[in-house]
C-alpha cells in the first residue's frame, strides 16, 4: 500500500504539489539565461478577472530553436493551493515539457505567490478568466508588463495558440475552468482534482431522496488546513499587493469563501445559510460548468486520497462523455494521503523523469503528441486504466478496459451480522448502536504529526457500530469502483428531530467496507469511508462508498459497517441510537463492481 503523507505541511504542500516535481538548476526572477535546450524568463502580467485587474507572477520557458518561423505548442500549468509558481511541481512541468519542444508557461496561481487579487477556489469566472488572459499572450496579442511578446506559439488561427494545461488539485480544476470560458484550450490533464467541492468538503453520500440538497459530513480536518494556509498567505509575502487583502473577517478569500468555511463550522445548517452553501460551492466546481468544457480531457485520480477521491474523477468522466467531449481515466496509485512524495515502483514520478518510463507518463505524451503536436495517428490507450498494487512487476500494474465496471456482486445484510450472497439465507434479527458525545470512530487525521503524533490504524469502539461479515471468500475478488449500499435504519430520536427546520438535526453515520484477513486484522482501505446525512429516516436510502480498487484475497472476509462517528469529521448533533433490522422479505444490500480476469 503506497506510503502515506507525513504530516500536515506534507499534505498541504506536497500533496498538492510534490506529484509534479524537477529540481530546476536557474534562480528564478533572474534574466533570461540558457539552461540546457532551453531558456527562462520571468515575467509579470495584468489581467482582467473577476471585474478586476490581477497582476499574474509567471515564468516563460522557451526550446532552443523555437522561433517564428519554428513555433511549438505550449503548455501551461499552475501550483497546488499554497503554492506558487516556485514550487518543485509547478517549475518543473515548464521544465519537462520544454525539453520535450514545448514551449511553457507555468505561473503563481492568484493570490498565491507573488501573484495578486485574493484566493477564489478556481472560479472560472475569475481564475478561469485569469488564465484565459495569459493565453493571450501564447496567442501574440498580450504583452507581458516588460513588453515581453511571445511569437513562437503555434497557432491554429490568428490569436488561438495551440495550448495544453496541466497539473494537480487545485492546479487540476483551473483547468476545466479555462477550458470552461476560453475555447482556445485544446487538451487537458486535471489530476487528483474535485468535481464537486460541497461533496469533498460536506459529502454526502447519500443518493436521492432530496440528498443533493442535504448537506453532509464535514471533512473539518482536511478544510480547516486548508483555510489557515489560504487565510495566512498574506503573512509569509513582503510587500504585499492590496488586491490581496479582503478584510479583517475574511483576509485573503473571496467573502462567499469565507462565508462557507463559517456556515461549515457552525454546526448548524438552517436552510438559507445551506442553500448558499451548496450554490456557491458547486458554482466554482467543475459540475456546474463541465457543460462548457469541450477540450480533450484526460483525468488522472488517486486512490490514495481522501480529500478527493475516485468518485470525483468518475463524475467528472462520465459528465464529459455523456456530452460527446473527448476523455479518458486513469486511476493511480498515489493521491492526497499518501504516495506523492515516494511513488510506488513504474509509477509518475517527475522528480526522476519518469514521463517515458511510467504508464502515466507515456499517457500524458500521448495525449499531448496527439491533440498539441497533432499527432492525429497517436494512440491515446483505452478509456479506462486503474492501477493494481498486488501485482509486483510494475510493467503490468494497470489493467485496462473501454468501460468502467459495473455493481455485479450481490450480498445481503443478515441480522445475526452475517453478510450472505443470498437472501434466503438471512436471518431474521436486528443489529444496533449508539452514538457518544465524542466521535467513537477513526479513519485518518490529515492533521496528526503537526502536532506530533502518529496516525493510528482505523478503528471503531464497540457499541458504536454495526458491521455485517462475509464466511471466508473461496477464491480473490477484485473490486474496482463504488460498491452501493441500501439499508433502511430506525432511530426515533432522529425521526423527531430531522423536521426541526435545521439539517444539522439530521442522523449522520459513516459506511465503510474492510478487508479482514484470516488471522484477524482487518485494513480499511486507504481509510476511505462514506459520510452520510440520512435525508429521510422514515424510508430506505443508497449509499455510494468512495471508489476502491482492492483484490479481497481468498480466505479473507468483507466486513461492512456503518458508525455513529468519525473523528475527521463533524457528526451528529445529539444522540441518536440506530437500530438495522433484516429479514429475508426486506433487509439491506450492499452491492460491489467485481472484475474478473
Amino acid at each position: 500500500m503506497p506510503r502515506r503523507v507525513p504530516g500536515i505541511r506534507a499534505a498541504l504542500a506536497l500533496a498538492l504539489t510534490a506529484p509534479l516535481a524537477l529540481t530546476v538548476p536557474f534562480a528564478l526572477g533572474a534574466p533570461a539565461s540558457a539552461v540546457g535546450r532551453y531558456t527562462v524568463t520571468a515575467l509579470k502580467f495584468t489581467v482582467p478577472a473577476g471585474g478586476r485587474d490581477c497582476t499574474v507572477d509567471a515564468d516563460l520557458y522557451r526550446p532552443a530553436g523555437v522561433d517564428l518561423a519554428h513555433p511549438a505548442p505550449a503548455v501551461m500549468a499552475t501550483n497546488g493551493f499554497g503554492g506558487s509558481k516556485a514550487d518543485g511541481s509547478t517549475d518543473s512541468i515548464g521544465k519537462a515539457f520544454a525539453q520535450r519542444g514545448y514551449v511553457g508557461l507555468v505561473y503563481s496561481g492568484l493570490g498565491f505567490g507573488a501573484s495578486g487579487c485574493l484566493v477564489s477556489l478556481d472560479d472560472p469566472g475569475i481564475d478561469g478568466r485569469a488564465a484565459s488572459g495569459l493565453i493571450d499572450f501564447l496567442a501574440g496579442t498580450r504583452a507581458a508588463a516588460d513588453g515581453t511578446r511571445a511569437d513562437f506559439v503555434t497557432l491554429d488561427a490568428k490569436g488561438d495558440p495551440r495550448v495544453g494545461m496541466i497539473g494537480g488539485s487545485y492546479g487540476g480544476a483551473i483547468q476545466l475552468a479555462t477550458a470552461a470560458v476560453d475555447h482556445r484550450v485544446d487538451a487537458l490533464v486535471p489530476m487528483i482534482t474535485w468535481n464537486d467541492l460541497a461533496y469533498s468538503l460536506d459529502p454526502n453520500n447519500a443518493v436521492g431522496q432530496g440528498s443533493r440538497d442535504m448537506p453532509g459530513a464535514f471533512k473539518r480536518q482536511w478544510t480547516n488546513a486548508f483555510y489557515l494556509v489560504g487565510e495566512t498567505q498574506p503573512l509569509t509575502a513582503p510587500g504585499l499587493d492590496p488586491t490581496r487583502i479582503n478584510s479583517l473577517s475574511c483576509v485573503h478569500f473571496v467573502s462567499r469563501a469565507c462565508a462557507m468555511i463559517r456556515t461549515l463550522n457552525s454546526g448548524s445548517y438552517p436552510p438559507a445559510a445551506t442553500a448558499d452553501l451548496l450554490a456557491y460551492a458547486r458554482g466554482v466546481s467543475p459540475v456546474s460548468y463541465l457543460k462548457r468544457v469541450k477540450a480533450p480531457t484526460l483525468l488522472v485520480q488517486g486512490q490514495a486520497d481522501t480529500l478527493f477521491n475516485l468518485n470525483e474523477a468518475t463524475a467528472t468522466y462520465r459528465t464529459l462523455t455523456a456530452q460527446g467531449t473527448t476523455a479518458k481515466m486513469i486511476w493511480q496509485s498515489w493521491g492526497h494521503s499518501g504516495g506523492t512524495t515516494h511513488p510506488a515502483a513504474g509509477e509518475l514520478d517527475l522528480n526522476k523523469g519518469t514521463l517515458e518510463s511510467s504508464y502515466v507518463g507515456r499517457r500524458i505524451l500521448s495525449w499531448f503528441g496527439r491533440y498539441l503536436l497533432g499527432r492525429t495517428g497517436t494512440d491515446t490507450g483505452p478509456a479506462f486504466a486503474y492501477y493494481r498494487d498486488w501485482i509486483t512487476r510494475p510493467a503490468d500494474t494497470y489493467a485496462t478496459t473501454n468501460q468502467l465496471p459495473a455493481l455485479s456482486r450481490k450480498f445481503y445484510l443478515s441480522g445475526d451480522g452475517r453478510l450472505v450472497d443470498d437472501r434466503r439465507k438471512v436471518t431474521t434479527g436486528s443489529r444496533g448502536y449508539t452514538d457518544r458525545l465524542v466521535p467513537t470512530s477513526h479513519s485518518e487525521s490529515p492533521l496528526s504529526t503537526a502536532i506530533g503524533l502518529p496516525d493510528p490504524g482505523p478503528y471503531d469502539t464497540a457499541g458504536t457500530f454495526a458491521d455485517w461479515t462475509t464466511a471466508s471468500l473461496t477464491r480473490t475478488t477484485d473490486v474496482v469502483g463504488a460498491p452501493r449500499a441500501t439499508i433502511e435504519v430506525d432511530s426515533p430520536k432522529a425521526r423527531r428531530a430531522q423536521n426541526s427546520g435545521d439539517a444539522a438535526d439530521n442522523l449522520v453515520l459513516f459506511a465503510k467496507l474492510y478487508d479482514v484477513a484470516p488471522d484477524g486484522t482487518q485494513t480499511l482501505v486507504h481509510r476511505l469511508v462514506a459520510p452520510v446525512r440520512v435525508p429521510d429516516v422514515t424510508k430506505s436510502f443508497t449509499v455510494t462508498l468512495p471508489g476502491i480498487v482492492h483484490r479481497y484475497g481468498k480466505g479473507h472476509r468483507l466486513r461492512f459497517v456503518i458508525a455513529a462517528s468519525d473523528d475527521a469529521y463533524t457528526g451528529n448533533r445529539g444522540i441518536k441510537p440506530v437500530t438495522v433490522a433484516g429479514s429475508p422479505q426486506d433487509t439491506g444490500v450492499l452491492e460491489l463492481p467485481v472484475v474478473t480476469g
